[in-house]
């Protein structure tokens, strides 16, 4: 059996999304510190769902291009890469995959030993051997970028989760499949006790039978596992391709600026490369009284669903509202509040006090 497989659309559209955000994360990573001027003594990427770094097709496959584009980088000369700061470790359980990975790496760069930063192939189960890998490679106590690409049953530990919520500078992206959240029979009760760190957790989205909203559910109750586990922003959301299935996303972190940096890639991917990130809150719904309206213009039914939800739990100024969208929804930013509400303003469904220009103090409630 081959090694290889062929390049999910789904899979294609969440790699664009990693290269723009690790393009910019990269370099706030490695630039000396805008406080001290001190260069920051490690920084370790973790691909913990590796694969064997190359599809059908001549596609190159996760490990590959975080490699490459971290040497080839335009900031590159300003990062002051070398093999003792700049770590990138690749696990992959599956013996094969994981001896074509260490030849394709060989084969995209040459020696290993010879690059200015230290990529590492591991034959190593994820949720079992994640938490320890780090610790021997001394990355706990510096930045880490964690990404677990399970596709399938997601069996990263929530203990694992919390001590990196807690770790300096740390940030998780854990991804489910398009079928995982109809793969019921297959559940293990003790494994996803494990995963979201307990059962009163995750009970209750099992108990829905709606097979188009339990994606919605389940992908919340796992956001809320990483709130609990101590991140302080969490993103949610479906990354819907051109063609194919949608696969679901969360992403974790402890600072607001690691959230503008991944929605910025989001948009930096978003319609032009044929794909788009839909939130798990929102069904495109028209407001209410509105069914007739012909969306048009800078009007974004999603941007508007979520800003009305907002403000039914209360009046809101218009750089809380903006916060708000950058903290708690899945792609829109501080400065989307500002049309969101003129085009509600426009509707007659909000007011504005006082009346007139609106700034940042505004406080705007619904009608």
């Amino acid at each position: 059996m081959s090694v290889l497989w062929p390049l999910e659309p789904a899979t294609a559209a969440k790699h664009r999304l990693y290269k723009r955000y690790l393009d910019a994360w990269w370099p706030i990573m490695l630039q000396p510190s805008r406080y001290d001027g001190r260069l920051r003594p490690r920084v370790t990427y973790l691909d913990a769902f590796a694969g064997p770094g190359r599809y059908e097709g001549g596609d190159e496959g996760s490990p590959v291009f975080a490699v490459g584009r971290l040497l080839g980088h335009d900031a590159v000369e300003r990062m002051h890469l070398s093999r003792e700061r700049v770590r990138l470790l690749f696990m992959e359980k599956n013996r094969g995959r994981y001896q074509y990975l260490q030849a394709e790496l060989v084969r995209k760069f040459g020696p290993l030993d010879a690059l200015s930063v230290l990529p590492e192939a591991f034959p190593a189960d994820a949720g079992r051997d994640a938490e320890g890998l780090l610790e021997e490679t001394g990355a706990w106590g510096h930045p880490i970028l964690a990404i677990f690409d399970s596709w399938g049953n997601v069996n990263v530990p929530l203990h694992l989760i919390r001590r990196l919520a807690h770790n300096p500078a740390s940030e998780v992206i854990v991804t489910f499949g398009p079928n995982w959240f109809n793969r019921r029979e297959n559940l293990e009760p003790d494994r996803l006790d494990m995963v979201f760190g307990g059962r009163q957790y995750w009970e209750p989205a099992n108990q829905e039978q709606r097979t188009d909203e339990r994606w919605r559910v389940w992908l919340k109750t796992y956001r809320d596992a990483l709130r609990r586990a101590g991140f302080k922003f969490q993103l949610h959301f479906q990354v819907v391709p051109k063609t194919g299935q949608p696969l679901y996303l969360v992403y974790g972190t402890t600072h607001d600026r690691g959230v503008e940096v991944m929605k910025d890639a989001m948009w930096d991917v978003d319609d032009n490369d044929g794909m788009g990130f839909a939130d798990p809150r929102t069904r495109g719904a028209p407001l209410p009284g509105q069914e007739m309206l012909l969306w048009a213009g800078p009007k974004h039914p999603e941007l508007l669903e979520l800003t009305r939800q907002r403000l039914e739990a209360g009046a809101v100024s218009l750089a809380d509202l903006g916060h708000w969208l950058l903290v708690e929804t899945a792609r829109w930013r501080p400065r989307d509040a500002r049309p969101a509400v003129r085009d509600l303003l426009d509707m007659g469904a909000v007011s504005v006090d006082p009346p007139g220009k609106l700034t940042k103090a505004s406080v705007i409630r619904l009608r």
